[in-house]
């Protein structure tokens, strides 16, 4: 067998492949390469001769796809492509391809959960309880903490796509009413409401929408004083979307009823960031994992066979760029 698919995965610890069926992956190459991780040094290296690279977060810009003339296909295990160089792919002749809605079921979960934590208050009972408070307690029950109910509350939704949907579906069946906003940049939707109207009608806001020039600090401090008094807001898009200072603040002073986020503006946090402050009440921080889930993941690995595949037989499928 001549190796004329040779394909490099450049980091596979991303994504985890320990609990996966990779063998949809392998019988799409005639060669495959996988490297936990590849630093920038050592891209171009690793992609001698290869004529597929497989990436997540690696960067491949235009210097690196110059060292590279025998790639043809760049695939991308995200839905996110910002970084690879598109540009410079397609003066290349490179087809890049990404993974697209693996993660609806997994995120739309994780959203729910952490709305369900706050409303409950779960993190303030499971350390009262660990505190041994309940079992000092003066009754058979410990009700130091308000409940919400979701059933009758209004949730606002800001991104009502494939997984903003899945989201109103979920909040739907708790019995919640759901109310979509307008982003900004888009077409004005009459069933979209203008954040100034949308946002003093919630009561939980949760966040779908993709991180651009116009949604950046979307959620700023002007933004979450329009929320009612005990609003929840979880954050499962991407971090900069909310003003990350802004919302310590909003919690901190006692406006907001509670806020969950799975994501940061900077991944991993390694020089800290405001929201890892301990001292913020009502704070629920997730590490990034809202989209991985096993079946995502295999979703991914599924897709990335499929990308291949079509791509040799000449009908590539979920181009980007």
């Amino acid at each position: 067998m001549t190796l004329s698919h040779r394909a490099v995965f450049l980091d596979h610890q991303a994504l985890g492949l320990e609990d996966l069926d990779v063998v949809p992956l392998h019988q799409a190459f005639d060669a495959l390469t996988l490297h936990p991780g590849t630093t920038p040094h050592d891209v171009a290296s690793r992609l001698a001769g290869a004529q597929v690279a497989i990436t997540n977060k690696v960067t491949l810009d235009a210097a690196t796809l110059a060292c590279c003339p025998d790639l043809k296909l760049i695939l991308v295990t995200a839905t996110g492509v910002n970084n690879v160089d598109l540009a410079a792919a397609s003066a290349h002749g490179i087809t890049v391809c990404n993974c697209q809605g693996y993660g609806t079921p997994s995120v739309a979960q994780h959203t729910l959960m952490l709305l369900l934590a706050l409303a409950t208050r779960l993190p303030d009972y499971e350390r009262a309880v660990a505190d041994g408070q309940w079992q000092r307690s003066t009754q058979f029950c410990l009700l130091d903490y308000p409940i919400m109910e979701l059933e009758g509350k209004t949730l606002g939704l800001l991104g009502h796509g494939e997984l903003g949907s899945a989201v109103a579906k979920l909040a739907q069946a708790f019995g919640m009413r759901v109310l979509v906003g307008q982003l900004p940049g888009r077409p004005a939707r009459p069933d979209r409401l203008p954040l100034q109207v949308l946002l003093p009608q919630v009561d939980a806001l949760t966040l779908h929408c993709p991180l651009t020039d116009h949604t950046r600090n979307l959620i700023g401090a002007p933004e979450l004083a329009l929320l009612k008094p005990g609003a929840l807001l979880v954050n499962t898009a991407r971090g900069g979307i909310v003003d990350e200072q802004a919302l310590a603040a909003a919690l901190r002073s006692g406006h907001l009823g509670g806020a969950a986020t799975d994501v940061l503006t900077v991944e991993p946090p390694v020089e800290g960031n405001v929201l890892l402050d301990p001292s913020i009440p009502r704070l629920i921080v997730t590490p990034h994992s809202a989209w991985g889930s096993r079946e995502a993941r295999q979703r991914i690995i599924r897709q990335l066979g499929e990308n291949a595949t079509a791509y040799f037989a000449g009908t590539p499928m979920r181009v980007v760029g």
